[in-house]
């Protein structure tokens, strides 16, 4: 059992307060799926996670499984198999896909196996029905929107983490890719059960990936927790609403 804990953090960019006194804990086998309107510290709280150092904690801690993580590397946090699939995933030139993979893979396990990489990663560009030219070609180089989305995915699939983080991995998607993309995530789930956090707008992917939590963000906390159904509420309502009751409630409790 893996357990993510971020513990009443107070996290700024530029002396400006995105996250405050935020709490959440993820364990294995678990799917949340964080939303909430533009602006409210969504992709803030994976980069933080993730150990962006553009991000600073003024207050609070995070842990995995027990271990601070507040002041490791971005690369320390992935060894300890953290893993963010990005918004907006960057192009690089001269390194390509494959090469990419194979020395992750060969820095983190001895008894790495050259044909058993090739094979599970000809599979799971043949089931996210991408151009297997794109393997050889520079990280994301030339690729549309759909296609640096799939290569997160792929990435997932090949490294494996113990944490997933999918940071609006349904933007730029059209139906049947976000189809695939879905269910590609949910059969890694099935066979890792990894912990998994989405941060997304829109029910549609909630169709495919099945949250066992929904939370909803707002003005850099949580204002509201549930389970699936709460996304199609969401999607009925709309945000202000559910924000509406959500304060009414707490000042009922005060």
């Amino acid at each position: 059992m893996n357990t993510l804990k971020i513990d009443k953090i107070t996290v700024k960019v530029n002396d400006k307060i995105i996250l405050k006194n935020f709490s959440l804990t993820i364990k294995s086998g678990e799917i949340h799926a964080i939303m909430g309107p533009n602006g409210t510290g969504k992709s803030t709280l994976t980069k933080v996670i993730m150990g962006d150092p553009n991000y600073q904690i003024t207050k609070g801690a995070i842990t995995f499984n027990d271990k601070k993580i507040n002041d490791l590397k971005v690369y320390e946090r992935a060894r300890l198999g953290i893993f963010l699939g990005m918004q907006m995933p960057m192009e690089i030139e001269g390194v390509s896909n494959a090469d990419f993979l194979r020395t992750a893979l060969r820095s983190q396990n001895e008894n790495f196996k050259l044909y058993s990489f090739i094979k599970e990663l000809d599979s799971q560009i043949d089931k996210l029905k991408m151009d297997k030219d794109m393997i050889h070609r520079g990280i994301n180089e030339g690729f549309s929107g759909g296609e640096r989305k799939k290569n997160e995915i792929l990435q997932m699939h090949l490294l494996k983490p113990k944490v997933v983080m999918l940071d609006e991995i349904d933007s730029g998607l059209d139906v049947d890719s976000l189809k695939i993309v879905g269910n590609s995530v949910m059969e890694y789930y099935e066979k890792e059960k990894p912990a998994i956090l989405l941060v997304t707008h829109y029910q549609r992917l909630l169709d495919y990936i099945k949250p066992n939590y929904v939370h909803i963000m707002s003005d850099g906390k949580i204002v509201k927790s549930g389970d699936a159904s709460l996304a199609k509420q969401i999607e009925k309502e709309g945000y202000d609403k559910i924000k509406e009751t959500s304060t009414k409630v707490q000042e009922e409790i005060k």
